[in-house]
């Protein structure tokens, strides 16, 4: 669209262009426009068609555009340009140290920015604590802050950052920075809106042990009861933090509000959070069943959904059928399940199915003890269950039938990397519960025909290794006709056919 300086009081505007070529008009809405005037030496006028458009709507234009076209809009002219700095609401930026001299410009161009996220490679130097702590003094609506990888910003930055108020502010994320607990407890402090706050790969709070949000001694203390009663923390995330006596205070001190917690390869679990309703644990080595167990019996009126992944890279398993069973016998208003590399038993399956009624999402992953039988009591007991999942567990299709005749409130079943399940066995299940919505990975199902033809191959190559071993007695290892791979379907076939190619081709060599 033909632009130039335009002002929001004037419905049209004038310039002077020198062509040589002809004059295009085109007939828009009953007016004959001229969008572009040709005439050698000739004076017109052509009609900017945006100026009728409210601010509004063009800010709703802008909104839809990439950041690429966005940022090529607001160089047309100053109306564009304002409009866009106040309709800019999310700013990413790349902040190395070359940026602390003009993030003070560039953010007071964006004064309405509710969102901000700054980051940086730790192989650079970030921006520095200055520039860092005049961030709410330009943006006093900021609402969530995200810092990532600024390992140069310190605990005094963050200290200025905090004594500049920022009220609004509501959620924190701070990933690999260079601060400790004293810049954290100053934000805490004075930040009276915050309510989610996401801690990773904070080195610096791992390697002192100053509590966060420390009181004073003196429980009567005015400054410290005002700190205990305005921190609402509703959402807390761990990651990467294995000094678990600093978060004990915090902890405590956001009990009452606290409603999600998620700890990620962390160490840090209280076991008073009346309120908790959503807990996540992922490859917590040092939670067992009895941290499990006091999260229950603490939370055991309010948890909605559980999440466990007990997987470990050198195979122990500290949550196993015990912790899961406490679960089944406190958390009775429990909706949503899912266990992760947690050997869990018939028995306990029978509890949770008789206490949590209202369970409607169950999913058991990465374990050897979920079988058919415990298939079979899933199917019989749990009747308002909606959705199951099952992810390489060893079911085969007398698991997939029970399912098909109990369970009458499912409607959705994912099967994923469990061996053994027929093609028959789903297809039975689809014509039996035709409103279950049934998502099977091919790579897990076995089909009649292709067993047939590995079976052939297996004996066939099995016979020839037979009288190889016979010619040869010193032959190393026996090669390996038939391979199991687990894993996708497609590539389960790409890899199937380059495993039968290879066989082949290794079958006409010459002894």
């Amino acid at each position: 669209m033909g632009q130039a300086s335009s002002s929001s009081s004037s419905s049209s505007c004038s310039c002077s262009l020198s062509c040589n070529h002809h004059e295009i008009s085109k007939q828009i809405d009953g007016r004959s426009s001229i969008i572009i005037t040709k005439k050698h030496n000739a004076t017109t006028s052509f009609q900017d068609l945006t100026l009728s458009l409210p601010d509004e709507c063009l800010a709703t234009i802008f909104c839809k555009l990439s950041c690429h076209d966005r940022n090529s809009c607001s160089l047309v002219c100053k109306r564009w340009k304002l409009i866009d700095s106040n309709s800019r609401h999310r700013l990413v930026l790349l902040s190395p140290f070359e940026m602390s001299s003009s993030l003070p410009c560039l953010l007071s161009r964006f004064s309405s920015l509710t969102i901000l996220s700054l980051k940086c490679s730790r192989k650079l130097l970030s921006i520095d604590d200055l520039s860092f702590s005049r961030i709410p003094v330009f943006l006093p609506s900021l609402i969530k802050l995200k810092l990532k990888g600024c390992i140069d910003i310190s605990d005094d930055g963050l200290l200025a950052f905090s004594l500049n108020h920022p009220l609004l502010l509501s959620k924190i994320s701070f990933a690999s920075c260079g601060f400790g607990a004293r810049g954290l407890n100053s934000l805490l402090t004075n930040c009276p809106s915050l309510h989610h706050l996401t801690l990773k790969r904070l080195r610096k709070l791992d390697a002192h042990n100053t509590p966060l949000f420390f009181d004073t001694d003196d429980d009567n203390d005015a400054a410290g009861n005002n700190r205990r009663t305005h921190l609402r923390i509703e959402r807390l995330c761990l990651k990467d933090l294995h000094n678990a006596r600093i978060f004990i205070p915090l902890l405590s001190a956001s009990a009452q509000a606290l409603k999600t917690l998620i700890v990620c390869r962390s160490s840090a679990i209280s076991s008073t959070c009346p309120q908790l309703q959503v807990l996540q644990l992922s490859r917590t080595t040092d939670c067992t069943d009895d941290g499990l167990s006091a999260i229950a019996t603490s939370c055991r009126s309010s948890l909605r959904k559980l999440h466990v992944d007990a997987w470990s890279r050198f195979g122990g398993r500290t949550i196993g059928d015990d912790g899961v069973l406490t679960v089944a016998a406190q958390c009775l208003r429990l909706q949503e399940l899912v266990l992760m590399g947690v050997p869990i038993s018939g028995s306990s399956l029978t509890v949770l199915a008789s206490n949590c009624r209202t369970l409607e999402r169950l999913a058991l992953c990465n374990t050897e003890s979920v079988g058919d039988s415990e298939m079979g009591i899933i199917a019989a007991k749990f009747n308002a269950l909606k959705k199951l999942c099952i992810k390489n567990c060893p079911i085969s299709q007398s698991g997939i039938e029970a399912i098909g005749g109990g369970c009458p409130n499912l409607v959705k079943l994912k099967v994923k990397r469990c061996r053994g399940i027929s093609e028959a066995s789903v297809r039975k299940l689809r014509m039996q519960r035709t409103s279950v919505v049934v998502s099977v990975d091919t790579g897990s199902m076995v089909f009649s025909g292709q067993r047939m033809t590995i079976t052939q191959e297996e004996e066939e190559a099995e016979q020839q290794q037979q009288n190889r071993s016979i010619r040869t007695p010193n032959t190393a290892a026996a090669t390996t006709a038939a391979a199991h791979v687990v894993c996708s379907s497609r590539s389960a076939l790409f890899l199937r056919s380059r495993l039968e190619n290879a066989l082949q081709i290794s079958r006409r060599r010459p002894n």
